[in-house]
């Protein structure tokens, strides 16, 4: 993740674009649903699609300054919650659980539309300003990336409940690969427990088709290029790979769309491991 002394500095136009972008998006897409659509169950355990709204009005709401709508002692334990982030989403989901789609729509497009009147009059330097984010001390500019993120990956969490695929290779898509990849030499060094002097390559086809390559010399770390052939090379589709990294799938049932090349007990064990967002 991003070291504090080297912050995170990103052009405010372009990302405030997407991130207002996306919420767009999202809102097309909801303007779709039908009432048993919005009661269907998300790939996230425990929520529904509009359990999944409610959470993405929870988080723009507490960057506006609003409470939850309950407080957290009036939310029931859930198994699904693992961590103090994932208690305050509670306090939204179940504080929104009885609102009609109707009701979640409105207040869904109120306060996206509040946070990008807010956006669009911050200036560059707000945006390079330190923040605290989810991952940690860097900019206020690195924050609204890991929320295009996390927007976009609800965005398609919603449409894979509802089988309606959207684009999954455009400028928002990018800014969320990019976000993802800040995370993947941990998955692959920690959670893959890739061995010192050992180098992966995930080959992507798909919508967001290139070559990501993860040296780990000391500190894991994503590289532009490898002195010579990876350790394991593990190819699949640029759609499975986001899904695997997020925790969306199950990395057994999937297994028969990830060719391994090279050291296979290593490949089996990085893509049996992916998952590692919140």
């Amino acid at each position: 993740m991003s070291d504090a002394k080297t912050p995170t500095l990103l052009d405010k136009e372009p990302l405030t674009d997407a991130l207002i972008g996306e919420w767009q998006t999202i809102g097309f897409l909801l303007d779709e649903l039908t009432p048993a659509q919005w009661s269907t169950p998300s790939p996230l355990p425990g929520w529904s699609v509009q359990d999944v709204v409610a959470h993405l009005i929870g988080t723009e709401s507490m960057l506006a300054g609003i409470d939850p709508p309950v407080e957290e002692g009036d939310v029931p334990d859930s198994p699904h919650v693992h961590n103090p982030i994932g208690a305050f989403n509670e306090r939204w989901i179940h504080g929104l659980r009885e609102h009609t789609p109707e009701q979640i729509l409105a207040h869904y497009r109120d306060i996206t539309s509040r946070r990008a009147d807010a956006l669009r009059t911050m200036t560059q330097a707000d945006f390079d300003a330190p923040s605290m984010t989810p991952v940690g001390p860097d900019s206020y500019g690195r924050f609204m990336r890991t929320r295009l993120f996390d927007c976009w990956f609800h965005e398609h969490d919603i449409r894979d409940a509802i089988g309606r695929p959207g684009d999954e290779g455009d400028v928002r898509a990018e800014y969320a690969l990019a976000e993802l990849l800040s995370g993947v030499p941990f998955a692959v060094a920690k959670k893959g427990r890739a061995p010192q002097g050992t180098s992966v390559t995930f080959a992507l086809t798909g919508p967001l088709a290139r070559n990501i390559h993860v040296a780990v010399e000391g500190r894991a770390a994503l590289v532009d290029e490898l002195p010579g052939p990876a350790t394991t090379t593990l190819t699949m589709d640029s759609r499975l790979f986001t899904r695997l990294c997020g925790g969306r799938v199950s990395p057994t049932d999937r297994a028969g769309e990830v060719t391994i090349t090279g050291h296979e007990e290593l490949g089996i064990q990085i893509a049996t491991n992916l998952a590692f967002t919140i």
